[in-house]
């Protein structure tokens, strides 16, 4: 299973117009929640879509098909992708596309604008802007629908945790893309295990196995930053490797199972194998980690993009009295002897959990209910993190001590003029994490 490319925001944005928006945001901070964003009883919800790659225009297709949606600005890093989003959306869904030009901001930095337009924000971008994003959306007081991961180091994640908190305080609604929450399936299944068919839960394993993922050749005239950020996927600080970008959905799967309880501990093993050319990026292209919970529990997790190997993406919950698997073969639970005592059959009624996410997002918003799922996003997006952390050092490494390391790689300051905090070296190769010389807790820890 491939990942959507998304995209993120781009070119310099003119600083009259960036500050003038900062400056908004800034104040928006002091305005009652009825005049920040669409509070119950509302007619229509406008939409801003702040990232327009095929995960965007994915979500704002999601988010229209809701009903009582409009879609009134956009803001990419790239204008040759916000044009096609643009062009899509309005095909398929006409005047519930209203974005003139004045609204259609390019810029590394013109999600500040876009923001200031619209009731929701839908933060689609690389997971590395999350957290700046979603604290200006709550600063602004708007209801935010955000992709996974939501971050892609400790203090990202430290920022999401405080404004999850921030976003309830001020009664704002916020969905994150871990859609196996709203599949039905998954929802069956949670309901068994409450009701102990597999009894207590003693062991998980999980998996994301595929042949890997997409490349963009670099071009002559790209800048450093503008090929990191193109190539988003291939860089920890924008990225985050693929354990967080696609294997968080299984893990976030083992956490909701475990109530929402979160792992203490990781260590494991990972490396690159086939990725091995050093020109193209920094990740890994296998995981394996051993997670431990508090309770005792351990989940197994696996992740690998190689080509002509075993795939899978599946989640198994074990339990004192039986096993729930969650598959591509289906959804069923045995007992100790292998014999299947429960099943989940879909149904055309289950929905699409893509979109399911999203219907609840706007009816809690219309109906005032409370939902906020930040808390959980920063959580499993963590968890995947801690993954990382232990691969990439080959250390066993602590939640409470992980989660409060100051090791952020962004740049500081957001255009593509501005040098990353690495570079290839003299020979073209790009700074890649050796297990056992890595140190996870520091910036470029890579010496």
């Amino acid at each position: 299973m491939q990942p959507a490319e998304s995209t993120p925001v781009e070119t310099t944005t003119n600083r009259r117009k960036f500050i003038g928006g900062a400056a908004v945001a800034a104040a928006a901070v002091n305005l009652p929640i009825s005049a920040c964003a669409q509070v119950a009883g509302s007619d229509e919800l406008k939409l801003a879509l702040i990232g327009c790659g095929g995960r965007g225009t994915g979500a704002a297709s999601q988010a229209l098909t809701s009903g009582g949606t409009r879609l009134v600005a956009m803001a990419d890093a790239f204008s040759d992708r916000l044009e096609p989003s643009l062009s899509t959306l309005q095909a398929k869904f006409g005047a519930k596309v209203d974005v003139p030009d004045q609204n259609k901001f390019i810029g590394l930095e013109a999600y500040q604008e876009a923001i200031q337009k619209a009731d929701v924000v839908l933060l689609t971008t690389p997971p590395g802007f999350r957290p700046m994003m979603f604290k200006a959306a709550v600063e602004a007081g708007k209801h935010v629908f955000m992709e996974k991961p939501v971050a892609t180091d400790s203090p990202g994640i430290r920022t999401v945790m405080e404004y999850a908190k921030k976003a309830e305080e001020k009664n704002l609604k916020v969905v994150v893309g871990l859609q196996r929450r709203y599949q039905k399936n998954y929802l069956a299944g949670k309901e068994q295990v409450k009701q102990g068919l597999i009894g207590d839960v003693v062991a998980a394993q999980c998996y994301w196995n595929n042949p890997g993922i997409w490349l963009v050749d670099r071009k002559p005239e790209w800048s450093e930053m503008y090929y990191q950020i193109k190539n988003w996927y291939h860089f920890t600080w924008v990225g985050g490797d693929h354990i967080l970008e696609q294997h968080i959905h299984n893990i976030d799967v083992i956490n909701w199972f475990m109530d929402d309880e979160h792992p203490v501990a990781a260590q494991g093993m990972g490396g690159r194998e086939r990725r091995n050319d050093r020109k193209t990026g920094q990740i890994f292209d296998h995981h394996y980690v051993e997670f431990a919970y508090a309770n005792g529990v351990i989940m197994n997790s696996q992740c690998r993009h190689m080509p002509n190997c075993w795939n899978q993406v599946s989640e198994t919950i074990i339990g004192s009295k039986g096993t729930l698997y969650f598959s591509d073969g289906g959804t069923q639970i045995k007992d100790r002897s292998g014999k299947t005592i429960w099943r989940y059959r879909n149904t055309d009624e289950d929905g699409d959990p893509y979109q399911n996410e999203h219907n609840e997002l706007y009816k809690a918003i219309r109906e005032n209910k409370k939902l906020n799922n930040a808390q959980y996003g920063a959580t499993s997006t963590f968890t995947a993190m801690l993954g990382r952390y232990a691969t990439y050092s080959g250390k066993m490494v602590k939640w409470d001590e992980a989660l409060a390391w100051d090791n952020s790689e962004m740049p500081e300051k957001l255009d593509f003029k501005t040098p990353t905090r690495f570079s290839p070296d003299a020979d073209g190769l790009y700074p890649v994490a050796v297990p056992g010389k890595f140190d996870p807790s520091k910036p470029l820890g890579y010496a």
